[in-house]
Parts: structure tokens; C-alpha cells; sequence
């Protein structure tokens, strides 16, 4: 092979290459990752909230597929099945719910201060996240840091309460929130996070 025909190879394999990265990082302007490619380990917290495990579950998957580290938030007096009863209009929920004060208190120390990425999950109660999300996001500094909401519930969307966590946070970067079934899949929520794009605006 000639001097000629190799540099005419050298740029066709470049221009290979190039297209290939493309593809994988360009989908309408966002940065999109293949599912062997998840988020750096130990730089991802995926943080949640979760009285009957659903949450969990999607925590859990959300932080095998990033690498990240799991930490659920206990609360420091324990919900009951009655306190969960949403058919009692004097349920301990539906009080906390209803009262613009209530911040439940937070059993277990969560530090958050050596990630950048905050996945943040939670069932919806009442249209709203629990109030003890509440206490965690006023209590627990998000500035700087890029925030992933996402919720479970049997027929409620999100709705605003990713809006609502966002404001009281005081900070952070948040991206639009998701709403997960208690049936998702994990093709479902991998398709969801190779979509993701830390750092940009929700």
C-alpha cells in the first residue's frame, strides 16, 4: 500500500469513528449513554423514601444501573398500616399532608455532600411527596448539585411535587422528575436514565 492509499484509509477509519460517537452521544442535542456506560460510581446517591417497598425496588434498580450508592430515608417514628390508611380521614398521613408545617424527623444520618448526582424517589401520598421528603431536602444541601426525582404510585403522575421539593431545597439542579408505576420494569427505567442528561436544566 501506498503513502497515498494508506492516509486515504487513516481518514476513512477517523470519519468511522467519528460518526460512531455521534450516534452514541447526540439524540436531538442530548447526551444519551449506552446501558454499559452508567453514571461514574461513587460520584451517584440514589436516595429515597419508602413505606411499602415499591420506591425501594426502583431505587435499588436506579442504583445498579448507575453505580450509584443506596440510602433510604427512615423515619424516626415508623409508619404503621394504619397510619398509611387512606381511607381514615384522621390517618397520620393524611394529617401530615394537609399541614403545611409537618416535617416528620429523619431517623438515620444521610450525608449527601460527596456526590454530584442526587436520584431522589418517593411515593406520591395525597398528589404530594411525603412530608418527610420535605424535612430531607430542607435539611440536606443540594447546592451544586444535579437532583433526579422520580415517584411511584398506582394512578397519580408526579404532578408538582418535584416542583415543590425543588423550592424548598433552596438548590440544585434539577431534572424534570419521573413517575413510575409498581410494576415497571427494568427495561423501563434503563431506557429512562440512558435518556438523562446531568447537568441540564429541568
Amino acid at each position: 500500500m501506498n503513502r497515498f492509499a494508506a492516509a486515504i484509509a487513516v481518514i476513512a477509519i477517523a470519519s468511522v469513528i467519528a460518526i460512531a460517537a455521534a450516534v452514541l452521544m447526540n439524540d436531538g442535542g442530548k447526551d444519551v449513554r449506552p446501558d454499559d456506560d452508567p453514571l461514574p460510581a461513587g460520584k451517584t446517591a440514589v436516595v429515597c423514601f419508602s413505606e411499602t417497598g415499591n420506591t425501594e425496588r426502583i431505587a435499588r434498580e436506579i442504583a445498579g444501573i448507575t453505580g450509584g450508592d443506596f440510602i433510604k430515608i427512615l423515619p424516626e417514628i415508623p409508619y404503621t398500616s394504619e397510619d398509611r390508611d387512606y381511607g381514615n380521614d384522621g390517618s397520620r398521613t393524611r394529617l401530615e399532608q394537609r399541614d403545611p408545617g409537618a416535617r416528620p424527623a429523619i431517623s438515620n444520618d444521610i450525608d449527601v455532600s460527596g456526590y454530584s448526582i442526587v436520584f431522589l424517589g418517593y411515593p406520591i401520598w395525597y398528589g404530594d411527596s411525603p412530608k418527610i421528603m420535605w424535612t430531607f431536602v430542607e435539611t440536606h444541601g443540594l447546592e451544586g448539585k444535579t437532583v433526579v426525582p422520580f415517584c411511584t404510585s398506582g394512578s397519580s403522575g408526579i404532578g408538582s411535587s418535584d416542583d415543590h421539593l425543588r423550592d424548598l431545597s433552596g438548590g440544585g439542579n434539577w431534572i424534570e422528575g419521573k413517575r413510575f408505576s409498581s410494576s415497571a420494569s427494568s427495561s423501563e427505567i434503563r431506557n429512562w436514565i440512558s435518556g438523562l442528561v446531568p447537568g441540564a436544566a429541568a
